[in-house]
């Protein structure tokens, strides 16, 4: 089934596409849901006369994407978050907490437009901030230990020596 999209859908296609789908996905979901129309002769017809009047609008929006990207360039970010026994993080870290941090260094950013799976372990990942369908940025990112680089058990581990001795040596006082 040839079908036209009427907005962007997540790993099917862009607003405007003519794309080639399954009779059920398009016919079940796609049309009824107003994500698509069926790309009759006549819709296409329309849809190219469309884009034709509306290619400097499109050029713009692709130049004002370009000049945001360029902003996000070069950008790290260092994602602070609770650790349980090991490297594992409560909860995870996602397009949220990215858009939180960019903002933190006067980067405004949707978190719509970030790509990032939940991450759920210390260390090194990248978000990509897709601003317009040709227009990406990568952003590297660190998840780190709120509390430091240590390890939760170095942690819970230092205070226990300390405090034992200091209770053995008052018990035998009393005595």
């Amino acid at each position: 089934m040839k079908i036209i999209l009427k907005k962007d859908v997540h790993g099917l296609g862009y607003k405007d596409e003519v794309l080639t789908v399954k009779d059920g996905y398009g016919r079940n979901y796609l049309l009824p849901q107003g994500f698509a129309v069926l790309a009759t002769d006549k819709a296409v017809k329309q849809l190219n006369e469309e884009l034709k009047q509306r290619a400097h609008k499109i050029a713009k929006i692709k130049a004002d994407a370009e000049a945001q990207a360029k902003k996000f360039e070069g950008a790290t970010l260092e994602i602070k978050a609770r650790v349980s026994e090991g490297r594992n993080i409560y909860g995870s870290v996602g397009p949220k907490e990215i858009a939180a941090a960019l903002a933190e260094k006067g980067l405004e950013i949707d978190s719509k437009l970030i790509i990032i799976k939940g991450v759920k372990k210390l260390g090194n990942y990248e978000a990509i901030a897709q601003f317009h369908r040709e227009v990406t940025v990568t952003i590297p990112f660190e998840v780190v230990n709120e509390n430091g680089s240590a390890t939760p058990k170095e942690e819970v581990a230092a205070p226990a020596p300390v405090a034992a001795p200091a209770e053995e040596a008052e018990a035998p006082a009393a005595e």
